[in-house]
């Protein structure tokens, strides 16, 4: 008999129209949530993520929007409204840039930060009101804040903010039985565009494992921090890695 521990909660995913957001939609769907699908500006993903939750006899809405705009922050709040509540939150949206520190501009560092940092404080501020006891927040970090690599300078330090993040919403949300962590992927086999080849640094950061993971060994830790498993871990950085990283 399928499990179905999240059925009646309603989950928020940004980022969720391919690769790792995808597969935390879906599995988040699969395992009962109604699912508040965003994307930054591709509306055929987000609908097509829509339809195969709907296929799968889930609930979903698509909101498309970039979550550096406090207003779409509000309006995947608002999307969620008529499912009448918020339980999970999932901060995935994010922007990984290369470029030399030499080359960057001010304005290169603060497109990822926008993104990746205040698009979770946004999110997460917007949803709050509407999240229930025994919530739970998931924040999408980065193995290279971890380990080091060239021309990320930007994502690096905007990833490993959402490690500070994660921990100071589980002090200030550990009264309303909500739990925050970060959970960090390591390599994964994503698709990519033509004219978006793989980061350098996954060139370098091999596993121990001898393969690299895939978007649903992401989504699987997520499902389990969001479900009744999780209750007892909150503050936590998690690393799905295949070894890749043996630290904290």
């Amino acid at each position: 008999m399928a499990i179905r521990e999240l059925e009646g909660k309603v989950a928020v995913v940004t980022g969720a129209g391919r690769n790792i957001g995808r597969a935390i939609a879906l599995t988040l769907a699969d395992a009962g949530a109604a699912i508040v699908v965003n994307t930054r500006s591709n509306k055929a993903e987000a609908d097509g993520v829509v339809k195969e939750i709907e296929a799968m006899g889930g609930r979903a809405v698509a909101v498309i929007g970039d979550v550096a705009d406090p207003k779409t922050a509000e309006a995947l709040a608002a999307a969620a409204k008529p499912f009448g509540r918020i339980d999970i939150l999932v901060n995935n949206a994010a922007l990984r840039r290369e470029k030399s520190i030499e080359q960057m501009t001010y304005a290169d560092w603060r497109e990822v930060m926008d993104a990746t940092l205040d698009g979770a404080f946004h999110c997460t501020t917007a949803c709050l009101p509407a999240m229930k006891e025994g919530g739970s927040i998931v924040n999408l970090g980065g193995m290279s804040a971890h380990l080091g690599a060239k021309h990320r300078a930007h994502v690096m330090t905007a990833k490993m903010a959402l490690v500070g993040f994660s921990r100071a919403l589980a002090h200030d949300l550990a009264e309303r039985g909500i739990t925050a962590n970060c959970v960090v992927p390591g390599a994964i086999d994503t698709s990519r565009p033509t004219t978006s080849p793989n980061p350098a640094h996954h060139l370098t950061h091999g596993t121990i494992t001898g393969v690299r993971g895939k978007p649903e060994d992401v989504a699987a830790m997520v499902r389990l921090l969001a479900g009744p498993g999780g209750r007892n871990v909150t503050g936590q950085t998690i690393h799905v890695n295949g070894g890749g990283y043996l630290g904290t």
